[in-house]
C-alpha cells in the first residue's frame, strides 16, 4: 500500500516521525511525501532548503519526498489541500494520511460534506457580514447547520487542513482513502510538552540561535541534518529580503494588488496605503491588519507579491522528486512506466510540455528569491534549481 502525506517539516520533530511511523503501522509498503518547497503556507520563508527538509523526511521514514510547487504550498487551505491530493494521487497514493487535534474521523468527513452542501452555500451568502474574518463566519454558519461542538473543530489549523484534504479527496474524484492521526503533545503554536515541541516553537528557537536546544526536540537523524546545516550557515533569515519586499511593495499600484485580493474586500487598498508608509514587514502587515484579515492572508499577499506570482492553475502538472530510499525509487520507476509526469532532473519539465516548463521556471525563480535570505550571499548563486538533483539514498 501506498500512503501519501502533505506536508512542511520546517523542520521534522517527534510529531512528524509519529505521523510517518504511524503510516507504517496501517500497513505501507511506500509513504510519499508532498512537501512544500521555499515558502510555506503560513506565508514565510522555510527555515530550511526544501532539499534539507527532504532529506531529514526520507532519514525519519519516508520513502519519497515530491515538490509541492510554491503556488499551491503558499495557499489558502483549500488550494494547498487540494494541489497536496492533487500531487499524492498522480503519485498513485492509495490512502492519505494527516494529523487533526480531534482524531475523529466521522466528524471531520460530516464537516466537510457540510461546507461542501448547497445548504452551506445559501446559508453562507445568506449570513450577515459583520466584519468577522470568512473563518468565524464559515463556522457559524456550519454550526447552524451542524452543531456547535462539530463546527468548533474548525477552531483548530490541523483540523481545518483534515477537512479541506477530505474536501479535495471529494473533488477531484481520488481513489485514496483517507486516515487522521491525533495529535499528541505539543500544540499546535503551544510550549513543548515533555519531548515534543511544535514546528513554530523549533523556529523561534532557531531564530533566537538556540539550534541545540532545537535539536533536542527532533528525531536523532533530522537533528543531523540540522546540526549540518547550522553549521554551514544555511539557515533563512527572512530579514535579510526586507528591502528587496519593501522595494517591490513600493512600486505596487492599486490595480497591481487587486491581483492577490481575488474577494474584492478593499484589502489591495489596504496594501498599498500601508506600503507607501511601511518601512519594514511587520510595520506594513500591522497598519494593514485588522480583525477581518487574519495574518496569515496579509503574509501570503506580501510573499505573492514579492515573487510575482500568478494565479494557482487548475491542476499539478508534474511530480518533481527531491528524495528517494530505494523503495521510493522502486515506486518512481512503476510511475514512469505509468505513464505519470516524473521529473527528476531539470530537462524532464521541457519534455513534459510548456506548462510543465512555465511552471518549473517559476518555481525555480522563487528557489533564487529565496537563497537570497542566506547570510552568506556565496551560497545564493542564481538557477540552484537547474544544478541541484534529488537525493537517493
Amino acid at each position: 500500500m501506498v500512503i501519501g502525506i502533505v506536508c512542511e517539516f520546517d523542520p521534522l520533530h517527534r510529531g512528524h516521525a509519529r505521523l510517518l511511523s504511524h503510516a507504517r503501522a496501517l500497513g505501507a509498503d511506500t509513504v510519499v511525501c508532498a512537501m512544500s518547497g521555499s515558502f510555506t503556507q503560513r506565508g514565510s520563508f522555510a527555515a530550511l532548503s526544501k532539499t534539507a527538509r527532504a532529506e531529514m523526511a526520507v532519514r525519519c521514514g519516508a520513502d519519497l519526498v515530491l515538490e509541492l510547487p510554491t503556488l499551491w504550498a503558499m495557499s489558502p487551505a483549500e488550494n494547498f489541500a487540494r494541489g497536496g491530493v492533487q500531487l499524492l494521487t498522480l503519485a498513485g497514493a492509495d490512502a492519505l494520511l494527516f494529523g487533526s487535534e480531534c482524531g475523529d474521523l466521522p466528524a471531520l468527513q460530516r464537516l466537510a460534506a457540510c461546507l461542501d452542501s448547497p445548504a452551506f452555500s445559501a446559508a453562507l451568502a445568506a449570513a450577515p457580514d459583520e466584519g468577522d474574518t470568512f473563518a468565524a463566519r464559515r463556522q457559524s454558519v456550519a454550526a447552524s447547520l451542524l452543531d456547535a461542538d462539530t463546527a468548533s473543530l474548525l477552531q483548530s489549523p490541523n483540523n481545518t487542513l483534515a477537512v479541506e484534504y477530505l474536501r479535495a479527496l471529494r473533488h477531484i474524484g481520488s481513489p485514496a482513502v483517507p486516515y487522521t492521526l491525533r495529535r499528541a503533545g505539543a500544540a499546535h503554536d503551544g510550549a513543548p510538552d515533555g519531548d515534543t515541541a511544535s514546528a513554530s516553537y523549533l523556529r523561534t528557537l532557531l531564530r533566537q540561535g538556540r539550534g541545540e536546544e532545537a535539536a533536542a526536540f527532533m528525531p536523532p537523524p533530522a537533528a543531523d541534518v540540522l546540526r549540518r546545516e547550522l553549521s554551514a550557515h544555511r539557515l533563512t533569515d527572512e530579514a535579510l529580503c526586507q528591502r528587496a519586499i519593501l522595494s517591490r511593495l513600493r512600486t505596487m499600484t492599486v490595480e497591481d494588488w487587486q491581483t492577490y485580493d481575488p474577494g474584492g474586500e478593499g484589502l489591495c487598498r489596504r496594501m498599498h496605503r500601508a506600503a507607501a508608509t511601511a518601512c519594514t514587514v511587520e510595520g506594513l502587515l500591522t497598519a494593514a491588519k485588522t480583525k477581518r484579515y487574519p495574518l496569515s492572508r496579509l503574509r501570503r499577499m506580501v510573499l505573492s507579491a514579492y515573487l510575482h506570482l500568478p494565479p494557482v492553475p487548475p491542476e499539478v502538472p508534474y511530480l518533481r522528486v527531491l528524495a528517494a530510499t530505494p523503495s521510493g525509487r522502486a515506486h518512481l520507476r512503476a510511475l514512469r512506466d505509468g505513464g505519470a509526469p516524473v521529473l527528476t532532473k531539470p530537462a524532464d519539465a521541457a519534455a513534459l510540455g510548456a506548462s510543465a516548463a512555465s511552471l518549473f521556471a517559476l518555481e525555480s525563480r522563487c528557489t533564487d528569491l529565496y537563497v537570497l535570505s542566506r547570510p552568506d550571499l556565496s551560497q545564493a548563486t542564481p538557477a540552484q534549481d537547474y544544478r541541484t538533483t534529488p537525493l537517493m539514498l
